[in-house]
């Protein structure tokens, strides 16, 4: 696609949506949420150690991580105060830092000895490296060389010592780091994170409430005002770069007979001295048979299940984005592993900003962006993009608050209005419970002809409420709102039914995207599905308040 044909950045009116999606799969269950948590830099102390990932099947997979080797600097978004960083995790802890800063990453081979060395690689940055200053006891006889032996790829960290990469975070967006040593291995065990930087400048369109999307800052319909948990107002210091929530997502596999090979090896050979005749692994890493496909190092359902939850003690991140609609969502998206992973994101395309730190410019207009519009952000091992994902409700055909001429909205005893701007949308107050309603659908409920029944010119055929499915992820309701079900009437009663434990009527009530792999194998946890690389874009109405604090 050419950089000419794709100059406008994010386009409010080029939506594809899934409405079926949106009227069948409604929350009602206790929600979990994501952000893009991290350790703060700009000096990182890590060690790489084994430990076990739990699989939703009850498996325990013996695997390799990078961790943190004591208290890190601090944790980032400052909003989330329930974070850890234990010796071992996978994916590596998500390192944060600002453009410009001078960056030190220090890594202690913490790995069996039977491993042998180890390293990180950091795609896109000028690394130097060397033994680190400091190493631990069992390494202080060794000499540098020995420390830190230089490998194929990079300086590595022998058996029990340290080793020192420093580099300059020359410019902003997100990247991969991984293991640059016997990486089919090492990073199908396990070693591999991301790297934010931020920018050092941000746009002043980014910051300004008066121009800006987002709504911290602001009140929400309910008066409780939500918290800002972006690491930054923008990806690039570029005005189209803003955005209002992020999402860090690494896509990765698992071949359990590897990780079996690696145990049984592991064990056979402990008590070796690393570097010793037969004190070192043959692990065979083809025929390529991954059981276990990864959302940031789980599957789904606990993908789905809150960031540093305590079951999980090494995959602390998950994977479950929130929204309201009309938001601008940063999705950093990472492919690590071996395979390419097709993942969709229904609801709407992802615009993609930038690939591995580099903001795609139009050729002839710098100030506009031409990175292309994907039904699928196929996630190509190493290569990181940045992209915009939104939603808004245009082109359902219905109005999706459930507005009534008839009716009043809880707020005000008069029907809730839909003034819209010149791009169709109700943004003169963002205090309302509709803002960037899409006007055109407005007072258009679903279950009255002529927007009612598929007979009757409708886009949907809504079931009889009284049989309709009601439990967790399923609501009925085609409205936002957890008084959807209060401010439209069907012909048979209210609609949907409310009230059960699973379906509070004051509940979240969002309507629930699935986001998911287009290999039909992967949304399975080893050939069982529902699980693997699968979770879900909960679009929220403004009653419900995002809290990502976990």
């Amino acid at each position: 696609m050419s950089a000419t044909n794709m100059k406008t950045a994010i386009s409010k009116t080029r939506l594809l949506l899934a409405p079926m999606v949106a009227v069948a799969l409604l929350l009602t269950a206790t929600a979990a949420f994501a952000a893009a948590p991290g350790i703060t830099g700009p000096t990182f102390n890590l060690t790489a150690q084994p430990a076990y990932l739990s699989q939703p099947d009850g498996a325990a997979i013996y695997s390799w991580g990078y961790g943190c080797n004591g208290a890190p600097s601090g944790y980032a978004p400052a909003s989330i105060t329930t974070g850890f960083c234990n010796p071992m995790q996978v994916p590596g802890p998500t390192l944060i830092v600002m453009q410009g800063q001078p960056v030190s990453v220090t890594l202690t081979n913490a790995l069996p000895a039977a491993a042998g060395n180890t390293s990180i690689l950091f795609p896109g940055f000028n690394v130097t490296a060397a033994a680190a200053a400091s190493q631990p006891a069992t390494c202080a006889a060794t000499t540098a060389a020995t420390r830190a032996p230089q490998g194929l790829l990079t300086t590595e960290a022998s058996n029990g010592c340290a080793v020192t990469y420093t580099f300059t975070a020359s410019t902003p967006g997100t990247r991969a780091y991984y293991s640059g040593t016997q990486g089919d291995l090492q990073v199908e065990m396990g070693l591999y994170g991301a790297i934010i930087v931020l920018p050092s400048s941000v746009p002043t369109a980014c910051t300004s409430p008066a121009i800006r999307s987002n709504l911290f800052g602001v009140p929400s319909y309910t008066g409780t005002q939500e918290e800002d948990f972006r690491l930054a107002a923008a990806a690039y210091n570029h005005p189209k770069a803003c955005y209002d929530r992020e999402y860090l997502f690494q896509f990765s596999e698992i071949d359990p007979g590897i990780h079996s090979q690696a145990s049984a090896q592991v064990t056979a050979k402990a008590g070796c001295t690393a570097g010793a005749a037969g004190c070192s692994l043959n692990v065979a890493t083809e025929p390529y048979h991954p059981a276990y496909f990864m959302i940031n190092g789980r599957s789904m359902p606990d993908d789905m299940d809150s960031n540093y939850a305590y079951q999980y003690p090494h995959q602390p991140y998950n994977g479950n984005p929130h929204m309201h609609p009309g938001e601008l969502v940063l999705l950093r998206i990472i492919g690590q592993g071996r395979w390419q992973h097709p993942f969709h994101e229904h609801g709407n395309h992802v615009r993609i900003l930038a690939r591995d730190g580099n903001l795609i410019l139009s050729q002839s207009d710098a100030n506009s962006l031409a990175g292309p519009l994907l039904f699928t952000t196929t996630t190509t091992p190493g290569l990181a993009m940045d992209g915009i994902y939104y939603w808004t409700g245009k082109g359902l055909n219905w109005d999706a608050y459930g507005h009534r001429v008839s009716d009043a909205t809880p707020d005000t005893t008069a029907v809730q209005p839909c003034v819209p701007d010149p791009n169709g949308y109700y943004t003169s107050n963002i205090s309302a419970i509709n803002y960037y309603e899409w006007c055109q659908d407005h007072d258009k409920p679903v279950q009255v002809a002529p927007f009612g029944d598929v007979a009757n010119g409708g886009p949907a055929t809504l079931p009889d409420p009284t049989i309709f499915a009601n439990g967790p992820w399923y609501g009925g309701s085609p409205y936002l709102g957890p008084d959807a079900t209060t401010r439209a009437v069907g012909p048979t009663g209210t609609t949907p039914p409310s009230g059960t434990i699973a379906n509070s009527p004051t509940s979240e009530a969002g309507f629930a995207f699935m986001w998911h792999s287009h290999n039909e194998r992967e949304i399975t946890t080893n050939n069982i599905f529902p699980g693997g690389m699968l979770m879900m874009m909960l679009v929220d109405s403004r009653e419900f308040v995002i809290d990502e604090s976990n």
